[in-house]
């Protein structure tokens, strides 16, 4: 799994006109699934993600987690995060989990999440979405769950 983590200060995504989540302070998170992708991925990202010091404490050094500020979490399922740019001009998508596995893994990342008592919105999964994001420093993190970066 991928995921592209933003520190927000709002953040909200509709579909088709209407807001189908938003947050305050908190986390935007891009998830992508992969073909080798499982559950102990989901889990994984769950706790690296909720772990991640990068919200600023009284000294403004990013030293507290998402708990520790009270944030909550957007997260949206985003497969291009799998695409292949190294040939031509159109991402390939071959490592992109297929649909039906891809939404039960995304749903079991939020699901773990929420174990942990982080409100978590979404979007629709498979739909066209538009994302409302106020990057807060800007903060940005990538994470894999294969560690490939």
């Amino acid at each position: 799994m991928r995921a592209v983590v933003q520190r927000v200060s709002r953040a909200s995504v509709k579909v088709e006109g209407q807001v189908t989540g938003a947050i305050e302070r908190g986390l935007a998170i891009l998830l992508g699934v992969g073909v080798r992708d499982a559950a102990e991925d989901a889990q994984y990202l769950a706790d690296k993600i909720t772990g991640l010091r990068i919200f600023n404490d009284d000294t403004g050094k990013m030293n507290l987690s998402l708990s520790d500020v009270g944030g909550e979490i957007l997260s949206v399922s985003q497969f291009t995060l799998y695409g292949d740019c190294r040939k031509g001009r159109r991402p390939s998508y071959m490592e992109a989990a297929q649909p039906a596995v891809a939404q039960s893994l995304y749903e079991a990342f939020n699901s773990a999440l929420r174990s942990k008592g982080i409100t978590v919105a979404t979007g629709i999964f498979g739909e066209h979405m538009m994302l409302e994001i106020t990057n807060d420093g800007p903060v940005t993190i990538l994470l894999d769950s294969s560690k490939n970066f």
